[in-house]
C-alpha cells in the first residue's frame, strides 16, 4: 500500500476528505520526525513503539574489492510492534 492508497483507505474509513487525511498524515510524519530527532521515544500502546538506536562504528568489507573499510557510527530508528498489531498479523496466518 502506498501513501495515496493509505490516504484513500483512511478517508473512506473515517468519512473524511482525502485532503484532510493527507494534511494529518503529513503533520504526523513531521511530528514523529521531530520527536525522534530530539531523542524522544514514541509509544502508541498496542500498536507500535518508535525510538532512536545507536550503531557503533565497525569494520566491514567492500564487496567489490574485498578491502577492509571502517563503517562510521550512526543512529537508526527502532520499530517495535505492539501486541494488537502482532495479533492482527498472526490472525491472518
Amino acid at each position: 500500500m502506498n501513501k495515496s492508497e493509505l490516504i484513500n483507505a483512511i478517508a473512506d474509513a473515517a468519512n473524511s476528505t482525502r485532503q484532510q487525511v493527507d494534511a494529518i498524515l503529513n503533520a504526523l510524519q513531521d511530528t514523529v520526525s521531530d520527536a525522534l530527532r530530539q531523542g524522544d521515544k514514541i509509544v502508541w500502546p498496542g500498536f507500535l513503539t518508535l525510538s532512536v538506536g545507536e550503531r557503533a562504528a565497525r569494520k566491514g568489507r567492500n564487496p567489490a574489492t574485498g578491502e577492509e573499510i571502517l563503517i562510521k557510527a550512526s543512529k537508526t530508528v527502532k520499530i517495535k510492534a505492539g501486541n494488537k498489531l502482532k495479533e492482527a498479523v498472526e490472525s491472518d496466518a
